[in-house]
C-alpha cells in the first residue's frame, strides 16, 4: 500500500494519470467497504479508506480542482467506506480551497467529523481551526478552539495564525505568551501578524526578542525572515535600515539559505532605503532566483533612476525563460515612463496579453498614463482612459494630475481634479496639488477657493518634517 501512495505523489500533477488510478480502483471493487478477494494481495477492512485518502491528497495537490477532493468524499460515504482521522485533514484544505463552497462544505466535513468521534484528535481539531480561519470565519475558528479540552501545539498555533490574519493582534499576544511550549511557528505567525497588519515597529522588535532568547537554537524559517524584512521595507525611519542590516547580517552569521524569497524580501527592503549596491550584491548572491526575484531587482533599478539596467534585466529575464507576471510589467513599464519610452512602453502594454498572456489590470493602466503624462501626451492619455475597458480609478486620475501640473496645462487639470475630488475627497494632497496648479497660471481666485475648501472640509494636511543622519544620531 505504501507503493500506491508514492504512485499518486508521483503523478499528482498528472490528473488523467489519477482518472485512471481510480477507474482502476473502481472496476476491480477496492473502492468498496468491502473489496472482493483475491484481486490484489492487500489486507481487507482498511484498504478502502487508505487509497480514498491517498486519491483525496493526490487531487489535493492539484490545485486547480480542489472540488474533486470534495467529491471523492462524497463518493467515500456513498459507498459505505468509513473516513478515520487522516481523511479530514485534507478535505478541510480542499474546503478552504474551493471558493464555490467552502463555507457550506467545510461546516459539513465538521459535522462528519462530529459524528466520527473524531473532535478529540488533535489533528483533526488542528485542521478544523485552520479551516475555519481561511474562510473569514474568526468566531466559529475560536469557538472550535475553546471546545478543545486540551489543545496540543500545533491546535495553538492554528489559532494564533487566525488571530493574527484576522487583526486581533490583543488576543494574539495573550495567546502567545501563554503558550510555554511555543516554537519557530508560533514567534513566525506572530511576528508576521503585526507586520501585515501595519506594526512595523512591534514586528522587529519580536524578531530581536526571539533572537536574545537562551537555551533556544536560532532557526529562522523563511516566513519569518520574509515578515520581518518586509516590516523593514515598509518603514520610512533610518532605524529600520539599521535593523536590515543586523537582520542580513544574522543571515550570513547563521548561514540560513539564501532563497529566492528571502532574497526577494532583502532586495525590496534595500532598493525602498536607497541603497542600489546592495540589491545587486543580494540578486547576483541568491542562486536560485524565483520570478518576484527578477521583478524586486528591475523593480528596484527602476524606482531608483536606473531604467535603461532594468530594461536590460527585463531582457535577460525573459531570455532565461521564466515568463513575467503582473508585477514584472508594472515595473517595466514604470521604468519605461522614467525614461520617457512612450513607444517602447506602449508595446510592452500591448504584448503583455498578446505574447505572455497576463491580462492588464488597473495599476497596468495607470502606468501607461503616467507615461504618457510624463512625456507631455496629456491628450492622449486623457483618449486612453477614456478606451479603458473599465472605469478609471484615483490612481489613475492622480497620475494624469500630477502630470497636468508638470506641464502646467490647468484647464485639463481643473477636469481632472474635480472628477479626483468625487472619487477621494478626503486626500489632503489633492486640494494642495490643485491649489498649486491655480497659483502657477495666476488663477489666484481659484487657488483661494481650493484652500478654502480644504478648510471647511476638515481635511488636516500632514506636517512635514525632515531629519539629517550622522552615524547613529538623528
Amino acid at each position: 500500500m505504501p507503493c500506491f501512495e508514492l504512485l499518486l505523489q508521483h503523478l499528482h500533477s498528472h490528473p488523467q494519470r489519477l482518472h485512471q488510478i481510480h477507474a482502476v480502483l473502481i472496476t476491480t471493487g477496492f473502492h468498496l467497504a468491502s473489496p472482493p478477494r483475491g484481486l490484489l494481495p492487500i489486507r481487507q477492512g482498511s484498504s478502502a479508506v487508505f487509497f480514498y485518502n491517498c486519491l483525496i491528497r493526490a487531487c489535493l495537490r492539484h490545485r486547480d480542482r480542489p472540488d474533486i477532493s470534495l467529491r471523492l468524499f462524497a463518493q467515500m460515504l456513498a459507498h459505505g467506506v468509513r473516513p478515520n482521522r487522516y481523511t479530514f485533514p485534507s478535505l478541510l484544505k480542499a474546503a478552504a480551497g474551493d471558493a464555490a463552497s467552502s463555507p457550506s462544505s467545510g461546516r459539513a466535513i465538521h459535522a462528519q467529523a462530529v459524528r466520527r468521534g473524531l473532535l478529540l484528535d488533535d489533528f483533526t481539531n488542528c485542521s478544523l481551526v485552520d479551516f475555519y480561519a481561511r474562510v473569514g470565519d474568526l468566531d466559529s475558528a475560536r469557538k472550535t478552539f475553546d471546545e478543545l479540552p486540551q489543545p496540543d501545539l500545533a491546535s495553538r498555533n492554528s489559532m494564533l495564525h487566525a488571530l493574527c490574519v484576522h487583526g486581533d493582534l490583543a488576543a494574539a499576544i495573550a495567546l502567545f505568551e501563554s503558550m510555554v511550549d511555543g516554537n519557530v511557528i508560533s514567534w513566525t505567525s506572530l511576528i508576521n501578524g503585526y507586520a501585515r497588519n501595519g506594526e512595523f515597529h512591534e514586528a522587529i522588535d519580536l524578531f530581536r526578542r526571539w533572537i536574545i532568547q537562551k537555551d533556544v537554537p536560532l532557526r529562522p524559517n523563511e516566513a519569518m525572515l520574509v515578515s520581518v524584512l518586509s516590516a523593514c521595507a515598509n518603514l520610512d525611519h533610518h532605524i529600520a535600515l539599521f535593523r536590515g542590516l543586523e537582520i542580513h547580517g544574522f543571515i550570513v552569521r547563521n548561514e540560513a539559505p539564501l532563497t529566492g524569497f528571502v532574497g526577494t524580501a532583502l532586495i525590496d527592503m534595500y532598493s525602498k532605503h536607497g541603497h542600489l549596491d546592495y540589491c545587486t550584491d543580494v540578486f547576483q548572491a541568491t542562486r536560485e532566483k524565483e520570478v518576484c526575484t527578477w521583478n524586486a531587482m528591475i523593480s528596484a533599478l527602476a524606482r531608483n533612476g536606473r531604467a535603461a539596467s532594468a530594461l536590460q534585466l527585463f531582457d535577460a529575464m525573459t531570455a532565461s525563460g521564466l515568463r513575467p507576471n503582473h508585477v514584472t510589467f508594472v515595473a517595466v513599464l514604470t521604468a519605461c515612463a522614467m525614461q520617457k519610452l512612450v513607444d517602447q512602453g506602449l508595446r510592452w502594454f500591448e504584448s503583455m496579453s498578446t505574447e505572455f498572456g497576463v491580462v492588464p489590470l488597473m495599476e497596468h493602466y495607470g502606468c501607461v498614463v503616467d507615461l504618457l503624462g510624463r512625456a507631455g501626451f496629456l491628450k492622449e492619455a486623457m483618449e486612453f482612459i477614456r478606451r479603458m475597458p473599465f472605469e478609471a480609478d484615483a490612481s489613475v486620475w492622480g497620475a494624469l494630475l500630477g502630470a497636468c501640473k508638470v506641464h502646467e496645462n490647468v484647464q485639463l487639470g481643473d477636469g481632472v481634479g474635480k472628477q479626483l475630488i468625487e472619487l477621494q475627497p478626503w486626500p489632503a494632497g489633492l486640494y494642495m496639488v490643485l491649489r498649486n496648479i491655480y497659483a502657477g497660471a495666476g488663477r489666484w481666485d481659484d487657488a483661494a477657493g481650493m484652500k478654502k475648501a480644504l478648510q471647511n472640509s476638515g481635511i488636516k494636511k500632514p506636517t512635514g518634517y525632515s531629519w539629517i543622519v550622522s552615524g547613529d544620531c538623528v
